[in-house]
């Protein structure tokens, strides 16, 4: 019937398939050969809104954040090699990104980074990797309450409703006679009372005995996503911050080459989020595309062709949603991998 119909629009996925497709499109009409790609994307606080010592807040959905990972391993192709970190392990095995003018990022891997492998045409490619950004300093933090057991989705606690945060933190710790909830988790974790992951935990005051749970029949995940909702919402006045990072490797004339894609985007405030703005604008901006007989082709479609991308990335510039592209020296892996 010639309808169109657009899906994963959004900021990820939507702009990263726009903004990856303009390039690798780019680097095949001048003849070269992709070798890798990597995308990375994260919703954070803004450096102006970022007073915690997680340099984190919620900037999108509360529950996804908790789960990330969860479930499963993440799958990725780096030098022509299958790749697999299960979920234990996940936020140990972080890479450094740096972005200039904002410092050094990190970013753990997706759960698929081979999803989009044939939709972008990069089945031959040698390296295929995505990645979620943090601060640096945040997935060793994380991993804390993974390895205590705190974002498990998969059992309901006893009792939840009238559970005392304190309560809730001594579930995951083993029994002694003597010893306090505070010194069985700093051994159980093996961290002193001068580490900086020390800080963060009591920052989120999950060892005070008058905060209660409220919450009925909840997970364990559940009750961790409550207690941080409760550190981690945007205030009125903060800002939140958008940024994402595309590496293509490729070759042409027997070289090989790289193009780094970087995009940030800071929010107004609270409500007009730059999360907001960048998974908004394109939903509209495709709608009015169609309706104006421009994006003609039927069916149900992804944003990746020319069509599509190139008339929505111009229109996103004028919001402040820009790409700086720079040509670097091709290392083929990260240099400043983490671990």
């Amino acid at each position: 019937n010639g309808l169109v119909f657009m899906n994963e629009i959004g900021l990820d996925p939507g702009i990263d398939h726009m903004s990856a497709m303009k390039i690798i499109d780019e680097i095949r009409e001048k003849g070269g050969k992709m070798v890798l790609f990597e995308s990375f994307c994260g919703g954070l606080v803004a450096p102006e809104s970022d007073n915690n010592l997680w340099n984190y807040k919620f900037t999108w959905a509360p529950r996804n954040v908790v789960l990330a990972g969860n479930g499963g391993a993440a799958k990725f192709i780096q030098e022509g090699t299958y790749k697999y970190i299960p979920y234990h392990k996940l936020f140990r095995r972080t890479e450094f990104l740096d972005v200039e003018g904002y410092g050094r990022f990190e970013a753990y891997a997706n759960r698929d980074s081979l999803k989009y492998r044939s939709v972008y045409g990069l089945d031959d490619v040698l390296t295929l990797y995505r990645g979620t950004i943090r601060r640096v300093g945040y997935s060793r933090a994380w991993n804390m309450f993974v390895q205590l057991g705190m974002t498990d989705d998969t059992y309901v606690v006893d009792d939840s409703e009238t559970m005392s945060y304190r309560e809730f933190t001594n579930l995951f710790l083993p029994y002694h006679p003597t010893d306090s909830v505070e010194i069985k988790l700093r051994l159980q974790l093996g961290i002193e009372q001068d580490d900086i992951m020390w800080d963060k935990l009591l920052e989120l005051d999950i060892f005070n005995p008058n905060k209660i749970v409220g919450l009925k029949n909840a997970t364990p995940a559940q009750i961790l996503e409550k207690i941080l909702t409760e550190q981690w919402t945007l205030e009125p006045e903060d800002k939140d911050m958008i940024v994402m990072y595309h590496k293509f490797g490729y070759e042409i004339n027997g070289e090989q080459k790289q193009i780094d894609s970087k995009m940030v985007c800071i929010g107004d405030d609270q409500t007009y989020t730059a999360m907001a703005k960048t998974v908004g604008l394109p939903v509209a901006m495709a709608t009015l595309q169609i309706l104006n007989g421009n994006i003609t082709t039927p069916g149900v479609q992804l944003p990746i062709t020319k069509e599509v991308y190139e008339p929505i990335l111009k229109e996103l510039e004028e919001y402040g949603v820009v790409f700086n592209e720079k040509e670097v020296k091709y290392f083929g892996y990260n240099p400043i991998k983490q671990s």
